[in-house]
């Protein structure tokens, strides 16, 4: 039996074909997008223009700029330093403890290092709201560390309700964001070129400047990112553990929202967090592009 010789219109029908089937597979997911993420996007964006009425309520045929222009507030700007300071140093901090734990990982065999990676994904097991309170319980005056400063003679300590205390919550809660990017960076690394390295007279420290930490790259700028965006926006964690004293942007917008239903300032917050997280994750793809 002769097959039909190949053309270039059964060539486009064939493409027609496949673009017809991926939509309709797609098409779940892309109404789901739509439904729950595109169109509230929208309304957010819509109430950041609104204006509020004498009595607190929100008015939308007045539109203007005036909740954009608080964002050049001294609280605004103060909460916003703070936030991503925070962010910041939670990332940095993720980064080194997790690059020579997930460098341990890859290079272990493969029973040690399924182990270890169960061990890195046993916190998602549990709720992280139950955990966040368990370290309100730890970092409390009665906590243990406050038992182990008085164990030494000390004086009682409350870590609670300090910015130290949720950069605690912030890094135990988003470490395994860093582990495991890491991890699956150097697990690929091509191991014989730094070989070639230590073959050409290179010391370890050399070795890994100039082989080993530039191809782990995609996963170091990928675990900062996912780490940094949720840090930036946490609510649960500085609600829990900083209390009253340590406000981040998380929790600001939420009380604009809740509290001082100032919907559309709460929705230019909101929107002004989305354009930082933007800028990050452009630079995380743009980054990802320099290193393939």
């Amino acid at each position: 039996m002769t097959q039909a010789p190949v053309t270039p219109e059964l060539e486009k029908a064939a493409e027609r074909a496949d673009s017809r089937r991926g939509f309709l597979i797609g098409l779940p997911a892309s109404g789901y997008l739509v439904l729950f993420f595109a169109i509230p996007l929208v309304l957010v964006f819509v109430y950041s223009f609104a204006s509020r009425s004498s009595t607190g309520l929100t008015v939308l045929e007045d539109w203007n700029l005036d909740s954009y222009r608080r964002l050049l507030d001294p609280l605004v700007v103060e909460i916003f330093v703070r936030s991503f300071v925070l962010a910041l140093a939670t990332t940095v901090i993720c980064l080194l403890a997790s690059y020579p734990f997930a460098y341990y990982v890859a290079t272990r065999g493969a029973a040690l290092r399924n182990v270890l990676l169960i061990l890195v994904m046993i916190p998602f097991w549990s709720n992280f709201l139950v955990r966040t309170y368990a370290w309100r319980v730890l970092l409390g005056t009665d906590g243990v560390i406050s038992q182990i400063s008085q164990g030494f003679g000390g004086e009682s300590m409350r870590v609670l309700f300090t910015p130290l205390a949720v950069l605690i919550g912030l890094v135990y809660g988003y470490l395994p964001f860093m582990v495991l990017p890491l991890y699956a960076a150097i697990e690929r690394l091509d191991w014989s070129l730094v070989e070639a390295a230590r073959d050409l007279y290179a010391d370890g420290w050399t070795a890994f400047r100039r082989v080993t930490l530039p191809l782990s790259m995609p996963g170091v700028v990928a675990g900062s990112i996912l780490v940094f965006i949720p840090s930036l926006g946490a609510y649960v964690t500085p609600a829990i553990l900083g209390g009253a004293r340590t406000v981040l942007m998380g929790d600001y917008i939420v009380s604009q929202f809740l509290a001082a239903r100032n919907w559309p300032f709460g929705s230019a917050l909101s929107f002004a967090v989305m354009f930082v997280m933007l800028i990050a994750a452009m630079f995380y793809f743009r980054a990802g592009a320099r290193t393939l």
